[in-house]
């Protein structure tokens, strides 16, 4: 077949051009995962040995996507390729060498929470004040140091970040990083940032090894380059600097990962670093109406710092844009489910071709209490992924364990649990054993007798034992044995299994769901290793965008913008556009900050195929304050013609002119009376706010610890309502209640302050 044969003039150009470098910017919706997959086939059927070829994503599932791809053309040539994520490519060349950087080849991943719970261990054995310094503040502060490649050592040398810390009263956080760094070295652990972090330090220290890949990555092909970090870019400088076959593929009006470390100038600057690099550009949007298309161009427009491209499409004009003002954020929610139960129903649409797109996790609330409400089904996205479950944690903590016994976090998590009479004293005479003898945890265990007595002694030995025993089950078990000796002989299947509860019963099942994905690995035909170990090593590198994603599912999808990215639907509805919410407050302060949340927005607007909704409140609560609010910016900065308006702008006789400033000036002048108050003429909706809640007279909480199914109650606030349903154990009984002006909510009992009727 002529794979070409299908591709626009732009995208063959881009394709055919297999040596130099060269600059692909691709405008959203143009087609770019195509021109990536054909031009990796085009090298191949120009002879390129597929083990020559790296290509670098952000997320496994493009990748996969990407082989799929290109099997389909060159056939299983395809699975020669170096293709994944820069994490999941840069950690496989790290287990082959990383002892050169002193690391074992079995080395753990930390995730999240692994890092979060060392960094909180060091903060309280420095006696530091836990709030101040917060674990998710200090895990940000050696993430960013990471990716700027500044090590413990030259972070306590610098003088600026020293005095930085200082001034935040936080004089500590050099020692901190230094702590945390020589704790994973001892662990054999690496983070995240580290798997990029020691690959340059790999790549910097040891020149045999950089001119080893340099030569046998002959051709480089970079997704979505205008998210790379500091750290990224250099890896792929160093090598591209041979051959210089490389190939970037991104666009800047969708750089929206600064708060990561993203750098967009790695883009814009790309034709300083190449000054023979040829630019091809991919203008026209194949997803998109011309009506959202000539929308997003009006705003990104507004941007100063972007590279030159006009996108354009030969799609249907499509609907105008709607934008709806509601006057509080639950009357939004309303509107939004209201139109999505209507547009389903009259043009014949699925749940999943909806989506609800917002500025901060927290705008999730009234749009799930809207759709609950009208039994809409809905996913939202951005919860707990199942690798993220407690339950899952636990058992893939003693599969990290077997392979590497090193891992302290590991250990620690699994070492009484399920409970084996080894309580925090005997953890605690562990860990000071460990310090005083500049040991290693686990050389304290598998050495038990020697550093603890009594039954703490006998049982941390049994626990060692019992580690070494699986450990030799895993020389020569399938991962699907070993999986499943070490769920049961961990005691973690039977633990499960006696608690009868609705939430024991769930976390038994998703112990199967594991074992379940473990075997359907262990039978795969198109990899050679099918250890645990490397089952390991796929799930320790899963993405956000890879994990509890079921796209068959009919429901509509909640989620952040940033978490939209490279995601399209038929319909899309972006709520909260006002003024320091969307654009955030905290990106007011300089014009680089302001000009991604304008590409955060452009972003937003182009995930819509063939219908867009806007939507504002002018109140919303915050922090218990209800606040009047601001039409955003972007409002005013889309073109008037694309827009179709349910409400007319206040002082604006005729149309759009004048635009959303009206609305402002207004906002401003705190023309509360005439601003804040429903108006059904001008209003195209018959939604009506529920009344405050009046408590009854002598109102005061119940003891519930007698609540029964059935059972009147009223609630402070939500008012009167009737218990539906009772679910988990004392003291963390959850209650959900359907309350007559609200609908239905769920409610933790121990803090709830019923009054039972």
């Amino acid at each position: 077949m002529d794979y070409l044969a299908g591709l626009n003039p732009s995208q063959r150009s881009a394709v055919e051009q297999i040596k130099g470098p060269v600059m692909i910017v691709a405008g959203a919706g143009s087609g770019k995962t195509r021109v990536i997959t054909y031009r990796v086939a085009h090298l191949i059927r120009q002879g390129v040995d597929p083990f020559n070829i790296l290509v670098l994503t952000f997320t496994n599932k493009a990748a996969k996507e990407m082989r799929e791809r290109i099997m389909n053309v060159v056939g299983s040539e395809a699975k020669n390729i170096w293709m994944g994520t820069f994490h999941s490519v840069f950690s496989r060349i790290l287990r082959v060498e990383a002892e050169l950087i002193g690391y074992p080849k079995n080395f753990t991943i930390y995730d999240t929470d692994d890092t979060k719970s060392l960094i909180r261990a060091i903060i309280k054995e420095m006696n530091l004040d836990d709030k101040l310094y917060n674990a998710n503040h200090v895990y940000g502060r050696i993430s960013s140091a990471k990716n700027n490649l500044i090590s413990p050592q030259e972070y306590n040398k610098n003088e600026a970040i020293m005095a930085e810390d200082i001034a935040n009263g936080r004089g500590q956080l050099g020692q901190i990083y230094m702590t945390y760094a020589q704790r994973c070295y001892r662990a054999g652990a690496m983070d995240f940032d580290d798997l990029l972090f020691k690959t340059n330090v790999l790549l910097n220290k040891h020149p045999e090894v950089l001119h080893k890949y340099q030569h046998q990555f002959k051709y480089l092909m970079v997704d979505e380059y205008q998210d790379t970090n500091f750290s990224q870019y250099l890896i792929v400088k160093r090598l591209a600097a041979v051959n210089e076959n490389i190939c970037v593929v991104g666009d800047d009006a969708q750089s929206i990962y600064a708060f990561r470390g993203a750098n967009i100038q790695n883009i814009l600057n790309f034709q300083k670093d190449y000054p023979e690099v040829q630019v091809f550009k991919l203008e026209q949007n194949y997803r998109s109406t011309k009506m959202i298309v000539n929308a997003a161009n009006s705003v990104i427009e507004k941007n100063q710092n972007q590279l030159e491209k006009n996108v354009f499409s030969e799609n249907e004009d499509g609907e105008k844009i709607k934008v709806t003002r509601a006057f509080s954020d639950n009357e939004e929610g309303k509107i939004v489910a209201e139109a999505i139960t209507q547009e389903r129903s009259l043009k014949g649409l699925k749940y999943k071709d909806f989506a609800i797109l917002y500025r901060t996790n927290a705008q999730s609330r009234a749009m799930e209490e809207a759709l609950r409400k009208l039994n809409v089904p809905y996913k939202l996205y951005g919860g707990t992924s199942f690798y993220q479950r407690k339950e899952i944690k636990d058992l893939i903590a003693y599969f990290r364990l077997t392979f590497n016994p090193n891992d302290e976090e590991a250990l620690k998590r699994v070492i009484n649990y399920p409970r084996r009479g080894i309580g925090d004293t005997s953890l605690e005479k562990i860990l000071v054993a460990a310090d005083k003898q500049q040991y290693r945890l686990w050389d304290v265990v598998a050495n038990a007798q020697m550093f603890l007595d009594g039954r703490s002694a006998t049982a941390v030995g049994n626990f060692g034992l019992m580690i070494q025993s699986f450990q030799a089950v895993a020389k020569t078990g399938s991962a699907f044995d070993t999986a499943m000796h070490i769920a049961q002989h961990s005691g973690i299947l039977k633990d499960l299994y006696e608690d009868k509860s609705v939430e024991g019963l769930s976390r038994y099942e998703n112990i199967q769901e594991l074992l379940n994905g473990i075997k359907e690995f262990s039978e795969r035909e198109d990899i050679e290793e099918k250890g645990l170990d490397v089952f390991m090593q796929d799930i320790a590198l899963l993405t956000n965008d890879d994990k509890d994603k079921d796209p068959n599912a009919d429901t509509v999808s909640l989620m952040t913008i940033h978490s939209s990215k490279g995601l399209e639907f038929p319909v899309v509805f972006i709520v909260g556009l006002e003024e320091n919410l969307f654009p955030s407050q905290l990106s007011l302060n300089s014009r680089s900050e302001l000009e991604e949340e304008r590409r955060l927005f452009y972003v937003a607007v182009t995930r819509a195929e063939k219908k867009l909704h806007l939507s504002y409140a002018t109140s919303r609560y915050r922090w218990g304050t209800l606040n009047n609010c601001e039409p955003s910016r972007f409002l005013d900065e889309l073109n008037p013609a694309c827009l179709e308006l349910d409400f007319q702008p206040r002082n604006v006789s005729t149309g759009m002119d004048g635009g959303f400033q009206s609305e402002r000036v207004a906002w401003k002048q705190k023309d509360t009376d005439s601003y804040s108050k429903p108006k059904p003429k001008v209003v195209k909706t018959t939604s009506i706010l529920p009344k405050a809640h009046v408590p009854s007279e002598g109102f005061a909480p119940s003891d519930t610890a007698g609540l029964q199914v059935g059972m009147q109650v009223e609630h402070e606030r939500f008012g009167f309502g009737k218990v539906v349903n009772l679910e988990g154990n004392k003291p963390d009984i959850k209650a959900t209640i359907f309350f007559k002006e609200l609908g239905q909510k769920q409610l933790l009992l121990k803090f709830a302050k019923l009054r039972i009727v």
